[in-house]
Order: structure tokens, then C-alpha cells, then sequence
């Protein structure tokens, strides 16, 4: 897409512009945001929690990324689909993070 802005290729390049966003923004930012979580919560003793549920989350979110990334080329209930797996693997996540976090000082 930057490249495109210096040597244009062909107009038609710009209709990726969603699926790049979706990509870069969920698919790689939240994604290293997630994963700093998981390593950086606190551990109580040597687990980290349902670790099942971690993997789900991110197993959903590469799920809904591709598919809300596609869904305005193939359709609006893919892209619909992709979001609702988006909020399932955020509320996964959430599921697996919660139990980590602790009050100071109790």
C-alpha cells in the first residue's frame, strides 16, 4: 500500500485499504498486545491460567480478522461472522486474563 503511493500501480490497489487495516490493526497490534499480556500478567506460582482459553482467543481473532478482512469481497455475512469471532476471541481472552489479576496488596 505504501508502495503504491510513490509508483502507482493501479487504481483498483486502493480497495485493499480495509483488509490491510484489518490485517495490520487486529490482526498484527492486538495480537502483540495480547501476547505481552499473557507473558506479563502475573503468574501465581508457575500457571498462567486456563492456557486453553489463551489459545482459543487467538485462534478466534485469526479466524475473524481473515474472515471480517475478506467479507467486503465475498459478502456482508462473512465480515459480520469475522466480528462476532472478534468479540468471542476478545471475551476468551478476558475469560483466561481475569483470574491473573489481583488487587494490591491481598
Amino acid at each position: 500500500m505504501l508502495s503504491h503511493k510513490g509508483v502507482p500501480l493501479h487504481p483498483a490497489v486502493w480497495r485493499l485499504l480495509p483488509a490491510h487495516i484489518e490485517f495490520l490493526l487486529l490482526g498484527w497490534i492486538l495480537q502483540l498486545a495480547m501476547g505481552v499480556a499473557f507473558w506479563i500478567l502475573p503468574r501465581w506460582g508457575t500457571m498462567r491460567g486456563n492456557e486453553a482459553l489463551a489459545w482459543l482467543a487467538y485462534g478466534l481473532l485469526n479466524l475473524g480478522v481473515w474472515m471480517a478482512g475478506i467479507g467486503p469481497f465475498i459478502g456482508a455475512s462473512v465480515m459480520l461472522a469475522g466480528r462476532i469471532a472478534e468479540v468471542a476471541s476478545a471475551i476468551a481472552f478476558v475469560a483466561h486474563a481475569w483470574p491473573r489479576v489481583k488487587p494490591l496488596g491481598v
